[in-house]
C-alpha cells in the first residue's frame, strides 16, 4: 500500500486500553506494537464489521508498510473543524500508531505522577515543606552561573523573533534571582501552618464534632510564557500548599525552564517527592492539556491577554484561574495633590508599561484642565515619551488632539496612554465599570469622603487611594510571590499567593452517630455550638 497516511473513522474517539463504556476506560494518544497485551478489546461492532480490535489488526498492518495511521472518530470530532482536516494537520485527535516509543513519559503519565508526588508532598511536616523550599532559594544562588548560561541561550535564540518587552521579561539576571531567593523565603515562612489549618470547629452533638481544615487543591497546570523566574516562584508555592504540579513554558525559555525544574526537583528530593513538579516537555497543545480534566484540578496562565483567553475557552470541565486583560485606570480627582499626582501616574505608567498592572487609562477631573496638575502631568508624559490616546471627551475640549482612541477598553502594553475627561467621581466609577477589566483601579485626592466612596464603589480585585496601580503584586502585598492575578468572582481574587491555592474540607468525628437518633422520637438533639479554633502560629 503505497500511501503516506491511513485515516480509519469509528464511531468513538479512538482506541482505548479497556472497553470505552467502562468506568476505569482511558484514550490511547499513541499507540506501539509491543503494547497490544496492555488492551482489552470489548465485543464485536454493532454493525458486524469486526469492532476496534481489526481496525487495530489493520493499523498494524499498515504500519508495517511504511504508513502512519489515526484511528478517530468521524461523527464527533474533539475539536473545531473536519476531522481529517485536523488529523492532517497535525492536531492530536484519535490514536496515532508509531513504532518509535518516546524516551520520556507521556503527559498523561506526568499528571499521575504529579497527583501521587503531590499527595505526599501534602502529608509531609510542614518544617519538611519549608525546608524544600529554604533548598531551593539555595540553590537559586549557588547555581547562579549555569542557571543564566542556559538563559543567555534562550536569549540569543530569541534574538531577533521576540519584541523587546518579551526579552525583557526572558531574561534573568543576579538581581532577579537574588530577588527570586528572598521570596521563596518569605513563602517558607508563611507555609508553617497553611495546609491542615483549621478554620471552623462546631460541636453537632455530645461527642459529634465537625471540623474544617485547609487541604490543597490537587494537581496544579500553570501555562506560563517567556518568564522563567515564574516557574521557581510558582514551584514553591505549590510545594508549600501540598499540590501537584504541571508546568507549560514557552519554547522560547526551553534553556532556562529546564534547569529551573532540575533544581526544583533537586530540591524536592531532599524528602522523597521528586515527582510532585513536572515540566511537559513534549510537543502538547495547550488545547489538549486543557482537556486532562480528570488529572488537572485548576488551570493558571501566565502570560498574554490572548493566552488567557484561549485557555479559558479550550477548558472543558476544568477552572481557570486568572485574568485575561488588565485595563487599569487611575482617576485624578478635583481636590488632587499636584506632587502626588504626577508621580503616581509616572510610576503606574512607565515603571514597567509591560506589566498586567501597568495604568492603561487616565481620567482626569474636568475642573483640571488647563491648571498646573495638568501640565505637569502631560510634561511628564511627554518626557517619558508616552503617546497619547484621546478619549472622545478629552478631544472635544482640545484645539489640536492627539490621536483620538479608537477604543476605550484597551490594554496597551507599552509606553501609550488613554485619557479621558470626566465629570465627577461617579462618571469616574461608572466609566470604569464600562471599559475597565476589574483589575487594579486607583483614585488620587485629598478628599478622604471622596477616596472611601471610590473605595467602596468601585468593583474591582484592586482599588487604591494614592497609590500607585503597580502595588497590585503578591510581593508587595508581603504574600512572597504570586501564582497570579485573579479577576474571578468566586474562590480567590486578586494578586494570588499561598491561600489562593488551598481548599478546605470537613472533618467528621462521632461515636456510633446515626441521622435516626436526632428524629423526632429520637434520643438526640442538635447543639451546633462554635468551639474554639486554634491560634494560627505567625512567626
Amino acid at each position: 500500500m503505497k500511501t503516506d497516511l491511513l485515516i480509519v473513522l469509528s464511531d468513538v474517539e479512538g482506541l482505548f486500553d479497556s472497553p470505552p463504556g467502562s468506568d476505569d476506560a482511558k484514550l490511547i494518544d499513541i499507540f506501539y506494537p509491543g503494547d497490544q497485551q496492555s488492551v482489552t478489546f470489548g465485543t464485536k461492532s454493532r454493525v458486524g464489521m469486526g469492532g476496534m480490535e481489526s481496525k487495530v489488526k489493520a493499523a498494524l498492518w499498515a504500519l508495517q508498510g511504511g504508513t502512519s495511521v489515526v484511528i478517530a472518530n468521524g461523527t464527533h470530532p474533539k475539536v473545531s473543524g473536519h476531522v481529517i482536516t485536523d488529523i492532517v494537520e497535525g492536531k492530536k485527535v484519535g490514536t496515532f500508531f508509531s513504532e518509535v516509543k518516546p524516551a520520556g513519559p507521556t503527559v498523561e503519565q506526568q499528571g499521575e505522577m504529579a497527583r501521587s508526588g503531590g499527595r505526599t508532598l501534602a502529608t509531609l511536616e510542614p518544617e519538611q515543606r519549608a525546608e524544600i523550599i529554604h533548598h531551593l532559594a539555595d540553590l537559586l544562588t549557588d547555581q547562579r552561573d549555569e542557571i543564566l548560561s542556559a538563559n543567555k541561550k534562550d536569549l540569543e535564540e530569541a534574538e531577533g523573533r521576540l519584541a523587546a518587552p518579551l526579552l525583557k521579561r526572558l531574561s534573568l539576571s543576579t538581581s532577579k534571582l537574588n530577588s527570586l531567593a528572598i521570596g521563596l523565603r518569605q513563602i517558607a515562612a508563611s507555609s508553617q501552618d497553611s495546609v491542615g489549618r483549621v478554620l471552623r470547629r462546631t460541636r453537632i452533638a455530645k461527642n459529634l464534632e465537625l471540623e474544617q481544615v485547609t487541604v490543597p487543591i490537587g494537581v496544579l497546570l500553570v501555562i506560563f510564557e517567556s518568564r522563567p523566574d515564574c516557574l521557581p516562584q510558582v514551584g514553591a508555592l505549590a510545594i508549600a500548599s501540598g499540590n501537584g504540579l504541571l508546568l507549560k513554558g514557552g519554547k522560547e525559555a526551553a534553556h532556562s525552564n529546564r534547569i529551573l525544574h532540575l533544581l526544583t526537583q533537586e530540591a524536592l528530593s531532599i524528602h522523597g517527592v521528586k515527582e510532585a513538579v513536572q515540566l511537559v516537555n513534549t510537543r502538547e497543545e495547550v488545547e489538549d492539556l486543557c482537556r486532562l480534566d480528570k488529572m488537572i484540578d485548576l488551570i493558571i496562565p501566565r502570560g498574554s491577554s490572548q493566552l488567557v483567553r484561549d485557555i479559558q475557552k479550550a477548558a472543558k470541565g476544568i477552572p481557570v484561574m486568572g485574568h485575561s486583560e488588565g485595563i487599569c485606570h487611575m482617576y485624578v480627582d478635583a481636590e488632587a495633590s499636584v506632587d502626588k499626582a504626577s508621580r503616581l501616574v509616572r510610576d503606574s505608567k512607565c515603571e514597567y508599561p509591560a506589566a498586567c498592572n501597568a495604568l492603561e487609562t487616565l481620567l482626569i477631573h474636568r475642573d483640571l484642565l488647563r491648571t498646573p496638575l495638568f501640565d505637569q502631568i502631560i510634561d511628564m508624559l511627554r518626557v517619558e515619551q508616552v503617546k497619547i490616546h484621546a478619549g472622545p471627551k478629552f478631544a472635544s475640549y482640545l484645539t489640536f488632539s492627539p490621536s483620538e482612541v479608537k477604543s476605550l477598553r484597551t490594554e496597551y502594553g507599552d509606553l501609550e496612554l488613554c485619557i479621558e475627561v470626566v465629570d465627577s467621581v461617579q462618571e469616574a466609577i461608572g466609566h470604569i465599570h464600562k471599559y475597565g477589566s476589574s483589575h487594579t483601579d486607583v483614585i488620587v485626592t485629598e478628599n478622604e469622603k471622596t477616596a472611601e466612596f471610590f473605595l467602596q464603589h468601585v468593583d474591582s480585585a484592586c482599588v487604591f487611594w494614592n497609590a500607585s496601580t503597580r502595588f497590585s503584586d503578591g510581593y508587595r502585598f508581603g504574600l512572597g510571590a504570586e501564582v497570579g492575578i485573579s479577576t474571578s468572582r468566586i474562590h480567590a481574587r486578586g494578586p494570588v499567593g499561598l491561600e489562593g491555592l488551598l481548599t478546605t474540607k470537613w472533618l467528621l468525628r462521632g461515636e456510633d452517630h446515626v441521622v435516626s437518633d436526632f428524629s423526632e422520637h429520637g434520643t438526640l438533639k442538635y447543639l451546633h455550638e462554635s468551639l474554639p479554633v486554634p491560634q494560627r502560629n505567625t512567626n
